[in-house]
């Protein structure tokens, strides 16, 4: 093949980020290529001409690397600026890279974007080729984004483990409040319901950043819950915002941390520096109720547990990377892969892969649809969309379900 490979992955990690690093360099392989480098820190270390050798991975590193938590090259959080362009064109000139890949969500498909039209506009043939990445799920175009299953299983998970301790606990803890990633879509905070098999099972309220709240509302709602369960589990996403537009998390920290932005002019949420909405509910039933309660900011941990990943996730991600390879070999550029479900005839999960523009993937987010949200949870909409995604989920013995004892003779 004429040119040699770029490819670099950016923003947060996902638990599977790295398979699809290691289905681009396995794909580039047999495809002839022999210059494979790495952006070491993304874009923003390819600037200071920080690259790595890929092609020196043998067969068994590449097997190591799709189970390799975090994200292998190094990653960043860069916007490239208009006057970066031309170096970037320079230096891609510099190492015959003619063919792109970039892992990443909707800030880095606009990365690709600016390049490969840049290098067109000079004349230089380039093939440029986003891959799916976020745990947010909220790309557009594609069912679902790779490192979504694995975080949504992580999440439905510590809201079931967490909540069976909050339901023996409650004689003690009223109320236990867990925040879950998720700037503008629910996805994340949605897969919390697949712990709950019982109206009384953990978790009792989903709130997501595609309902704003009310905090009259959110009270209420806690009461309901403890009236009929004796103890409330609430999940909340990061972004939820209340009806007047302010973000939840801007309660506790009076606005300023939770104004907070980052290079992308994105508000910085709870352990990243900014406000915490699970702390803003916590000290809202607090002060309301007098309940004692416990919050839970588990942050970047679903978007690196390793020992929590689903198989299927890690498949489809390093077919989401083969994929990308495959469509610029045969010269199709500007585009991200996506996943498609299909149906057998038996209704059984399948997929196949195709691609969307990247200048629309850009500009749009895939929020969660109104069909898949109820008042405070999720439909059966949801829990069909996730179930195949996610996987089974542990059913545990539960001694609360056993007949009492009557009371003593007298």
């Amino acid at each position: 093949m004429k040119g040699n490979v770029l490819v670099g992955q950016s923003g947060g990690p996902t638990a599977v980020i790295n398979a699809s690093l290691a289905g681009v360099v396995q794909a580039a392989r047999a495809a002839g290529f022999t210059g494979i480098y790495g952006m070491q820190f993304a874009i923003e270390g390819f600037l200071e001409e920080r690259l790595l050798d890929l092609g020196a991975l043998s067969y068994q590193d590449l097997v190591r690397l799709k189970h390799t938590p975090g994200s292998a090259l190094g990653s960043c959080r860069y916007k490239v600026r208009e006057e970066d362009l031309p170096r970037i064109y320079q230096l891609l000139r510099r190492f015959d890279i003619r063919y792109l890949f970039y892992i990443g969500g909707n800030d880095t498909m606009d990365t690709v974007h600016r390049i490969t039209e840049f290098c067109k506009k000079e004349g230089y043939e380039i093939f440029g080729v986003g891959i799916p990445k976020t745990v947010d799920n909220d790309l557009y175009a594609t069912d679902h984004t790779p490192g979504y299953p694995s975080a949504a299983r992580y999440v439905a998970l510590s809201v079931l483990h967490a909540g069976r301790l909050a339901r023996d606990m409650q004689r003690v803890d009223r109320f236990l409040v867990h925040q879950t990633v998720g700037r503008d879509a629910g996805w994340l905070a949605a897969a919390s319901a697949l712990a709950a098999r019982r109206r009384e099972d953990a978790p009792h309220l989903i709130y997501i950043p595609e309902r704003p709240l009310t905090r009259d509302g959110v009270l209420a709602d806690v009461d309901r819950v403890v009236r009929e369960f004796g103890w409330a589990s609430i999940v909340i996403g990061e972004g939820t915002c209340w009806e007047d537009g302010t973000p939840v998390s801007a309660g506790f920290s009076g606005g300023a941390e939770a104004a907070r932005r980052d290079r992308f002019d994105n508000i910085e949420f709870g352990a990243m520096g900014g406000g915490s909405a699970a702390l803003t509910l916590h000290r809202l039933i607090t002060e309301a109720t007098g309940f004692r309660g416990e919050f839970q900011v588990p942050e970047s941990l679903p978007m690196s547990a390793a020992d929590r990943v689903v198989s299927l996730d890690r498949e489809e991600a390093f077919a989401c990377g083969v994929e990308a390879v495959v469509r610029a070999a045969r010269g199709e550029s500007g585009v991200m892969v996506t996943i498609i479900r299909t149906q057998s005839d038996r209704g059984a999960y399948h997929v196949s892969y195709g691609t969307a523009p990247l200048e629309e993937v850009a500009v749009r987010a895939r929020p969660m649809p109104p069909e898949m949200i109820a008042p405070g949870f999720v439909t059966e909409a949801f829990l069909e969309y996730a179930r195949p995604l996610v996987g089974d989920i542990e059913e545990y013995i539960d001694l609360q379900q056993l007949p009492p004892v009557g009371a003593a003779p007298g």
